[in-house]
């Protein structure tokens, strides 16, 4: 993106979060409060709700899964996959795992910091962090203003509306979607808000804040907004996102709705960051398998089993209910990287701007060594040549 053009998208983009407010008088209604939805400025005057240019970009993202491995194992993962050539390390933010043969459950701010102070280039955040119930808004908004701090322009904030597991196993409570989806839009507004450096005071309908970020963000954190079980959601990160995260079946079933809930406060969806993950296997279908026990329950995480607060029952069901074979049925399946080639140019092409590869291989460094140094180069070559 042109500097001229991306300053005419921030100018516009300062005016979205106000037409937000009038169009979607529905949800406005379920999320009354005193301050109205206006994005903030930073100290150079630019509107934070505006992602920076170079999140844009296309890029390979690697998954730091908390849920499989330790926090320290975690950390020199990060390290390896940014020396191996991947643009972008995501964590998963839980208090437990999916699944208890998973195993793990580690902080993940904690994880993101320290990867941080041993890395240099790559963009780096959570897919995602629930700022509702386990976190209060203010203090997310203080986090990951800190995390901006210590590694300048290279910190991105994922959010969504949480799972029981985590929200309702810390605190007792789990409303239906609809309150967890207003709560989510009215925590994003004080994230922002906090991100000004300005006096908040909110009194809204689930939150209020009365207080000043010390240490606002140098520059604008993209806020990026989950969406993994249906139209609603994917408008609802197009109306109040600064990009979408996603999987690639929710992604090609409900692309327009999400261009749909961007176009309708006068955002160009074009612009907007779209990450998508990837589950890949770098082995044969005894490797596919191995990893798919331990995330046997994706094909129906967020239609039914994000309303189960225990692990073990998570797995119980995800066990007799979907087959090995449909778990890891849609995942690339091999040693021949042209094959995860085109799967990540095939979701380039559909518009993602960033396709996260996500392994449950108990071997992660063999991944990561046979992406760096027979995957990642072809993609960059093709991105070039198109």
């Amino acid at each position: 993106m042109h500097r001229r053009e991306f300053m005419r998208f921030a100018a516009a983009s300062a005016l979205v979060p106000i037409m937000a407010a009038v169009t979607d008088t529905k949800l406005m209604a379920k999320t009354e409060s005193s301050a109205s939805f206006v994005g903030p400025q930073t100290a150079s005057g630019r509107d934070s709700n505006v992602a920076t240019p170079s999140i844009l970009k296309p890029m390979v993202g690697f998954m730091l899964a908390h849920e499989q491995f330790p926090v320290p194992e975690l950390v020199e993962l990060g390290v390896a996959a940014e020396q191996a050539g991947f643009d972008l390390l995501a964590t998963s933010d839980h208090l437990q795992p999916w699944q208890m043969n998973e195993g793990h459950a580690g902080e993940a701010w904690v994880t993101m910091a320290a990867i941080g102070g041993r890395t240099q280039r790559v963009w780096i955040g959570p897919t995602v962090t629930c700022p509702t119930f386990r976190y209060n808004p203010a203090v997310v908004a203080q986090a990951f203003a800190s995390l901006s701090l210590l590694c300048p322009g290279r910190i991105f904030l994922g959010i969504g509306s949480g799972e029981a597991l985590n929200e309702q196993a810390a605190t007792g409570t789990w409303p239906k979607w609809p309150e967890r989806s207003a709560r989510l839009v009215e925590a994003a507004e004080i994230i922002r808000r906090m991100w000004s450096g300005q006096q908040v005071v909110h009194n809204g309908r689930y939150y209020q804040v009365n207080a000043k970020l010390y240490d606002p963000p140098a520059q604008p954190v993209p806020l990026l907004m989950a969406a993994n079980n249906g139209p609603k959601a994917m408008h609802r990160s197009g109306q109040y996102g600064d990009g979408l995260i996603t999987d690639p079946e929710t992604w090609k079933k409900h692309k327009t709705d999400f261009e749909a809930g961007a176009r309708a406060v006068g955002k160009d969806p074009r612009k907007l960051p779209v990450l998508v993950e990837q589950f890949v296997v770098v082995g044969d279908h005894k490797d596919a398998q191995a990893a798919a026990e331990l995330w046997r329950f994706i094909p129906r995480a967020f239609k039914t089993y994000f309303n189960i607060r225990d692990p073990q029952a998570i797995q119980e069901r995800a066990g007799a209910e979907n087959p090995i074979q449909e778990v890891y049925g849609k995942w690339p399946v091999s040693t021949d990287p042209d094959v995860h080639v085109k799967v990540i140019m095939d979701l380039f092409n559909s518009g993602a701007t960033i396709v996260n590869i996500h392994s449950g291989q108990a071997d992660q460094r063999k991944v990561i060594d046979f992406y760096g140094k027979q995957v990642l180069p072809r993609v960059r070559t093709q991105l070039k040549q198109s």
